[in-house]
């Protein structure tokens, strides 16, 4: 009798660890969430020095890029920056855009 309230907290115990599993991101995922932080990261460096959303969107239009969609992005990324009216540093930009990017390819499994 004693060996039935055990064996349930056992399959308890399982059920419980396996919804508690933390759940991450993939190696691709963590670099485009990199990669779009330092864009991020880049384009307040040039909002606080002054440069124009003009001139900052052709610099990114002619970098080159390895991956068709990250030149859209770029551009994208610069143009929230710009009409954000933060100005904090380019540093702490980059790491909110990554935590939030994180989030959200998280939310997303």
């Amino acid at each position: 009798m004693r060996s039935l309230p055990l064996a349930f907290g056992i399959v308890l115990f399982t059920l419980c660890s396996k919804t508690v599993e933390a759940k991450t991101i993939t190696e691709n995922q963590a670099e485009m969430c990199h990669w779009g932080a330092q864009i991020a990261r880049s384009a307040e460096q040039s909002k606080l020095s002054g440069k124009t959303l003009f001139s900052t969107r052709r610099h990114f239009q002619q970098r080159n890029y390895s991956q068709p969609w990250m030149k859209k992005m770029a551009i994208g990324i610069t143009e929230q920056t710009f009409s954000s009216r933060s100005r904090v540093s380019p540093k702490t930009v980059e790491q909110t855009y990554y935590q939030g990017c994180t989030r959200h390819e998280l939310a997303r499994k």
